[in-house]
């Protein structure tokens, strides 16, 4: 049916590029059930095109304690390690110089440290790559993430903003510029909120039993 179905849009005069993704429905519900944020923002969003009205999509339950920690476990296993992984990236592309891709890598570590802190907490991520957003979001939750990145001085701001911006700027704009000294101040400060998000996470998913 998969290969079908690529082969029908291959053919159609629908020029948007689509991508298939294929589960059969007993793996989806329990997802569902589970409020797991991918297939829930799918079911929340998305369009139904075909309903052969021979199955149903779950509804989310209520979970018990242990279901909770272990989801909020895993979650925060999947990104915390995502986010290390980038801070290695991170510091390869500082030792050879490349400043802007440098900081797209930390970009990158830092929104993955958040998305770990808002599944603990929440069992949601929000579908944002501003960090700006994302630091009021965690702070939201945990009053210790709000002086991460300190925007107090002039300084303090232009440095956040670089950061903030990397995601695309650092990527697709020529004329974006940061330096050495900057990139080694945010990677400071990211090591803060990574030490903050094992801390905290850590410390919800215990308090969940």
């Amino acid at each position: 049916l998969w290969h079908r179905i690529e082969r029908a849009i291959t053919k159609s005069p629908i020029k948007t590029w689509t991508t298939l993704i294929v589960h059969d429905i007993d793996y989806i519900n329990r997802r569902l059930e589970r409020a797991h944020y991918f297939f829930s923002d799918i079911k929340k969003e998305g369009v139904l095109l075909y309903d052969s009205k021979k199955f149903k999509l779950a509804r989310r339950r209520k979970l018990d304690p242990e279901e909770r920690a272990e989801i909020a476990k895993d979650d925060f296993k999947q990104w915390f390690h995502s986010a290390e992984v980038f801070y290695i990236q991170y510091e390869n592309a500082f030792k050879i110089r490349e400043y802007k891709n440098a900081a797209f890598q930390l970009h990158q570590a830092t929104e993955r440290y958040y998305a770990a802190v808002m599944l603990v907490f929440t069992g949601y991520k929000p579908k944002t790559h501003d960090l700006e957003k994302l630091s009021h979001q965690a702070a939201g939750q945990e009053p210790a993430f709000l002086p991460v990145f300190p925007r107090a001085t002039e300084k303090q701001k232009h440095r956040f903003e670089l950061l903030r911006r990397a995601y695309v700027d650092a990527r697709y704009d020529k004329n974006y510029k940061i330096t050495r000294t900057e990139l080694k101040y945010l990677a400071e400060r990211v090591l803060e909120l990574k030490k903050l998000t094992a801390r905290h996470c850590k410390k919800k998913i215990k308090a969940f039993v």
